[in-house]
């Protein structure tokens, strides 16, 4: 028994129309369009609560909105062999991995409940997918015994396991120290050279967005300010963009004598 054969084209592209989406009342979506090249890295970075994740899921096809429709290389994602002509992954902001799995067993999940290969080809294909994301020889070790940027890098070889041809991050970075955030990030850019996959990104990390980014969104409560490139978002005079991207913590008023 052989995998899957690869996806005839090595990316897609996604137009997303109108899309309206609300949680007892409140409108999270507010008539999002956008359309996404096929290849190359698409960062959604927005504050907190302005509807990257919503939006992100309803890419993915993990919510239904209420109004408007997204097309995956011009075919609806509600066409209900969507997921056998495209393969589609996502790697959360937990990593959600399984706890009591090995890395192994985590990573080759999806072939092994499938049945979509024999456990020493499956074995094949994981060491594969761990040494692509720099985890080479860590097969037999727990979650728990990994540091949450080596957790992210285990989602991402997971995702990579299928051959996708689109890959969706959600807050890739999120709860990670600067330095595992940048390893998580350089390992987004190995993957776009590598696997050629159309890869969105959804985060408020700045550092992140405009490191890994071919083109860029801006959002805020439900609506997008801004799409175009990197250096066009940065020069962008629209206040609101510019108060996310300078914002900063003010300075301590440390008084020593009422330490």
């Amino acid at each position: 028994m052989s995998l899957p054969a690869m996806p005839s084209i090595p990316n897609v592209s996604v137009e997303i129309r109108d899309l309206h989406k609300s949680f007892r009342g409140e409108e999270v979506l507010k008539g999002i369009n956008c359309k996404i090249d096929p290849g190359g890295i698409f960062v959604i970075m927005g504050p907190s609560g302005s509807g990257k994740s919503v939006l992100l899921k309803h890419i993915i096809g993990l919510l239904q909105p209420d109004r408007g429709e997204i097309l995956i290389q011009g075919q609806s994602i509600d066409s209900p062999d969507i997921r056998d002509i495209f393969r589609m992954a996502m790697v959360f902001q937990s990593a959600a991995l399984l706890t009591s799995l090995t890395v192994a067993e985590n990573v080759g999940l999806f072939l092994s409940e499938h049945r979509l290969a024999p456990p020493d080809q499956i074995a094949r294909v994981v060491a594969e997918k761990l040494a692509a994301v720099g985890l080479e020889g860590l097969e037999d070790r727990m979650p728990n015994e990994l540091s949450g940027g080596m957790q992210k890098r285990v989602a991402i070889a997971r995702a990579l396991v299928g051959d996708p041809q689109l890959i969706l991050f959600d807050e890739p970075t999120g709860e990670l120290d600067p330095l595992m955030a940048v390893a998580v990030g350089e390992e987004i850019l190995k993957l776009k050279n590598r696997s050629q996959a159309t890869s969105i990104v959804v985060t408020h990390d700045r550092n992140l967005a405009f490191g890994i980014a071919d083109r860029m969104a801006m959002i805020k409560a439900g609506r997008i300010l801004f799409i175009g490139l990197p250096d066009e978002l940065k020069d962008n005079p629209d206040p609101v963009i510019q108060e996310f991207l300078h914002a900063e913590l003010p300075p301590l008023n440390h008084n020593p004598s009422r330490l």
